[in-house]
């Protein structure tokens, strides 16, 4: 069936795999996509540029990336693979409101050396065994975010540009599907913030690497009412899923 792409159409794209450093929290490592992470993307791209063609789709020709180098990678890989689907000569800017969680003053330290210089601190509480994972607990640095907070930030994002097409829509201007490329944990949490998923959800779904899940966004976003999902698919989050 041909689409008439009546409506604004979002995918969220997690970065491929990366030089990712053992141990550390992934947010602001700047290291570059794997060689398998690469052709991963680039399959995962082709992927979803089937579907584009068996629906007659097409492409917003602005990506858009968070700052970090494996985000912008993911971004130009699928410029390359779907240039024939973009309404106009494709073209990437980044964004560090679509960056993941920040730790802040303690980017790139291991989790071993963050715990020991909280516990050398005497202003600070012993953070709680959980707290990578805790959806609401911000380390008590300079420019750390909560994971909530990283996904409220992106959320913002993601509305700004609803609003921007919605409005380009009623000019008649024609909308295609808006490609972000970010980072596992604040697009799950900005899915939250975006009804998209359900609180529960965040610890049980994951995403997987490079893969887009694309989403009817109307202003149900607004009003409460779940988006529809076109294509893609979250995946169910394993225990030894690394961070992001």
């Amino acid at each position: 069936m041909m689409s008439t792409e009546s409506n604004v159409c979002c995918a969220l794209i997690r970065h491929g795999a990366y030089e990712q450093l053992p141990n550390v929290p992934s947010a602001l490592q700047p290291y570059p996509l794997t060689r398998e992470g690469t052709e991963e993307v680039r399959q995962q791209a082709r992927a979803f540029g089937l579907w584009l063609r068996a629906t007659g789709r097409t492409l917003d020709p602005l990506v858009e990336t968070s700052t970090l180098l494996r985000a912008w990678q993911t971004g130009q890989i699928y410029m390359e693979e779907l240039h024939e689907f973009f309404q106009a000569p494709p073209q990437l800017k980044s964004f560090p409101s679509l960056c993941e969680r920040s730790v802040g003053a303690v980017a790139n330290l291991s989790v071993s050396e963050i715990e020991r210089v909280i516990e050398l601190d005497p202003r600070f509480d012993t953070p709680p065994a959980n707290w990578k994972s805790d959806s609401d607990y911000r380390l008590p640095f300079d420019g750390a975010e909560s994971l909530m907070e990283a996904g409220e930030r992106v959320a913002q994002h993601l509305l700004a540009w609803r609003e921007g097409a919605e409005s380009e829509m009623k000019s008649g201007m024609k909308s295609g599907i808006k490609l972000f490329v970010g980072h596992g944990a604040a697009i799950r949490h900005a899915a939250y913030h975006l009804n998209v998923i359900k609180r529960c959800d965040i610890k049980r779904l994951s995403m997987f690497y490079g893969h887009p899940v694309v989403f009817e966004m109307g202003l149900e976003f607004a009003d409460g009412q779940c988006p529809r999902l076109l294509f893609g698919q979250w995946k169910q989050r394993q225990i030894q899923d690394v961070p992001d």
